[in-house]
């Protein structure tokens, strides 16, 4: 009888222990399903925004991408300013370092120029995005990781209403396309490291999201087909209209060797038919991979410096309405207008994003589930003392 009483108390300690990790893990993802839903649904708003279009084509340019432009000019004369230094080290030079100082150190000044002054308040949470855009200081790397902190702060510029919905195309064509450029520039400059490169096996070593867009400006091409951007003559030519021309004609001065060695995923989407697939076979692809780095860039990193900044832009989770929803920050007004209110490809875009529906949900965990789990807990290991049971744990 004794034994069978010791098994009771050690089966509800371990179901509390069980019951409280899922309730974190449920809590975890109804939060961050959302943000992750309105953030490939901002990356296919903008995918829809430049289809047929090339880089030299006319569109508006307001006054806040000018001031986005000013900010990424300043990360540019910031790299002049701090040339690399001599190390024994070939890759990884530490005066990216110095370079980053400046930037975390400026960080909050440099967004508060973008901002509208009702959105003031947001600069410090905004900020922690363009920080985490440009690499790691530590290791001195850059990954697609950090490519999807930049669209992220794009992201919360729309929802607190500094950039509009005439502005997509402009925030890919001039913005992100400028970005890009100083983050090659820092690439070369510093010797910085692939941030979880797959290699060979790996679509780029830095960059995805210009892939997509590139290849969405080449559907219905007239004449280039995909199997031509392996073509030197082709890139060197249509290199200035077209994104994805612009990431080959890169990697062409980087790399040497046989394309079809150093790049072999690039290889075989030269054999896709048309550029349609193309960019549908990407947006498949990135949605696969990101995922996996998306809660570590934007949610983890990011989270030691202000706890869930993602969290506080996006409004709470559409769930069931039993779902807990966290509180917005205090600190930060609710815009009356921007892209994700105001653009009606978000919305669908944004459905399609969220795979995980209310019907998965075991159930509905209430704010008092937590305290109850860990009551229950703790009064188990106090039966456990008292009756002097042998130690499980």
């Amino acid at each position: 009888m004794w034994e069978k009483s010791n098994l009771y108390i050690l089966f509800l300690l371990v179901f509390c222990n069980i019951m409280f990790a899922y309730y974190l893990i449920t809590l975890f993802v109804c939060v961050t399903m959302k943000a992750y839903a309105d953030y490939m649904g901002f990356i296919l708003t903008l995918n829809e925004g430049v289809k047929r279009k090339k880089l030299t084509c006319e569109y508006k340019v307001s006054e806040t991408v000018e001031k986005l432009l000013d900010l990424l000019g300043t990360l540019d004369r910031w790299i002049d300013e701090t040339p690399p230094v001599d190390q024994p080290s070939r890759f990884g030079n530490k005066a990216y370092r110095t370079w980053y100082s400046k930037l975390d150190q400026e960080a909050e000044a440099l967004v508060a120029t973008v901002l509208p002054e009702s959105s003031a308040p947001a600069a410090q949470e905004i900020a922690v995005y363009l920080k985490e855009a440009v690499g790691n200081a530590t290791r001195i790397d850059y990954g697609t990781g950090h490519e999807a902190a930049f669209a992220a702060f794009l992201c919360c510029l729309c929802k607190v209403g500094a950039l509009r919905v005439d502005d997509q195309m402009a925030m890919v064509f001039r913005v992100f396309n400028r970005y890009l450029e100083v983050m090659r520039k820092l690439q070369k400059t510093y010797r910085m490291e692939p941030a979880g490169s797959q290699g060979v096996w790996g679509l780029d070593d830095f960059q995805f999201l210009p892939f997509i867009w590139g290849s969405a400006q080449l559907v219905d091409h007239p004449t280039l087909e995909p199997r031509h951007f392996i073509e030197d003559k082709v890139v060197n030519e249509h290199y200035p209209d077209y994104m994805f021309l612009e990431c080959i004609k890169f990697i062409n001065e980087m790399k040497t060797g046989p394309f079809a060695e150093h790049s072999n995923q690039l290889w075989n989407i030269s054999a896709v038919p048309n550029w349609a697939k193309v960019n549908q076979g990407l947006i498949r692809m990135y949605k696969a991979e990101q995922p996996v780095s998306l809660p570590r860039e934007l949610w983890g990193q990011a989270v030691y410096i202000h706890p869930h900044p993602f969290l506080h832009i996006l409004p709470p989770p559409s769930l069931p309405r039993s779902l807990p929803s966290l509180p917005p920050s205090p600190r930060l007004q609710q815009p009356s207008a921007g892209l994700h209110s105001s653009l009606p490809l978000l919305a669908p875009h944004r459905d399609r994003a969220l795979a995980l529906s209310s019907s998965q949900w075991m159930f509905a965990p209430s704010c008092s589930f937590p305290s109850l789990l860990l009551l229950c807990r703790n009064m188990t290991l106090s039966l456990m003392t008292f009756r002097k049971t042998k130690t499980f744990f």
